[in-house]
């Protein structure tokens, strides 16, 4: 009986996510209408792209024990610095700036965090939260609070280019996942990101930089956010510090959970966040298709984080 029990919970926590999203899958092909088109499966892809993105920097800033709260306001930094480097200088020069600076920057601001992490033994989520307030409002500074609309049609390929009918976007969501899963099963950083969060302590005993560690990985997290942020300026060809990447911070957290990375550390879980990101995506497109109003999809995501989390303490 407890070899039973003990087998439930082990295949919770390693395959509770696929089901659940097996299991969303299956209720829309019953009843919901079109879901199988391109137009719904482009749409739902397009929209958990920037979460997944977020959610591998934050899944690794938590397999060190650690969490970021400020990618959201990395992600309105980034897409607030892109249309000024485009005004400033347009032509190839300023669309290379344009991608490169905003995501340089938005990574020095991930080296920010973790500096105030190791140098400091400030707690990640009191360390992050300064970006959290102060990067919006950076971002609103720039812009003195209005909208920037631009046209680039290089940049535009960002959030609306597509390569043999895929949309780029998603190609290089997959791509980041691919090599994010890669780095920490197959190099010595992976596995010690993976120590560092599992004790700290332990892994500096053992000769493990993790402080450095630690800095290399919120720079990592801050440099996908700032990639996510000029994924959504691009789809809407357009830059509101107001509203880009507002949330996103807690969409990247519930992805991770529900992905089955352990949020005291110690264990990372990339392609399950993945599938987080896409059941939360598509719990909240099952919602809004049949009449429910996007306030309930908010009640449903906070349910799927405490399910999530009590499976993980089992």
């Amino acid at each position: 009986m407890d070899k039973l029990k003990t087998g439930l919970q082990h295949g919770l926590k390693n395959g509770g996510a696929l089901l659940a999203l097996a299991l969303l899958v299956a209720f829309n092909l019953v009843f919901t209408e079109s879901f199988l088109s391109l137009q719904t499966l482009n749409v739902n892809l397009t929209q958990v792209t920037t979460i997944v993105i977020v959610g591998v920097g934050m899944t690794l800033v938590i397999a060190t024990g650690g969490i970021d709260l400020s990618v959201g306001a990395l992600m309105a930094i980034a897409g607030t610095l892109a249309p000024l480097i485009f005004q400033a200088l347009p032509g190839p020069l300023g669309l290379a700036l344009g991608i490169a600076v905003p995501i340089l920057v938005a990574a020095a601001c991930g080296c920010f965090n973790g500096w105030l992490v190791t140098s400091f033994n400030i707690q990640p989520i009191v360390a992050t939260l300064v970006l959290f307030i102060a990067g919006r409002g950076v971002a609103q500074v720039l812009t003195n609070g209005n909208l920037l609309a631009f046209a680039n049609d290089g940049f535009a390929v960002l959030g609306k280019g597509k390569l043999l009918g895929v949309p780029v976007q998603v190609l290089l969501m997959l791509a980041i996942v691919l090599a994010a899963s890669w780095m920490l099963r197959c190099t010595v950083f992976g596995r010690f990101i993976v120590a560092t969060g599992a004790n700290a302590r332990a892994a500096h005993l053992s000769g493990i930089p993790a402080a450095r560690i630690k800095v290399a990985v919120y720079a990592l997290c801050g440099a996908l956010a700032g990639l996510a942020g000029l994924i959504t300026v691009s789809i809407n060809a357009s830059s509101d510090a107001n509203q880009n990447g507002l949330g996103m911070e807690l969409d990247a957290i519930a992805a991770t959970a529900v992905g089955g990375t352990l949020l005291a550390g110690g264990r990372a879980n990339i392609f399950g966040t993945l599938v987080g990101a896409l059941i939360i995506q598509l719990m909240r497109y099952t919602l809004l298709a049949h009449g429910v109003p996007d306030a309930a999809a908010m009640l449903a995501k906070a349910a799927i984080i405490v399910v999530a989390v009590w499976v993980q303490k089992k």
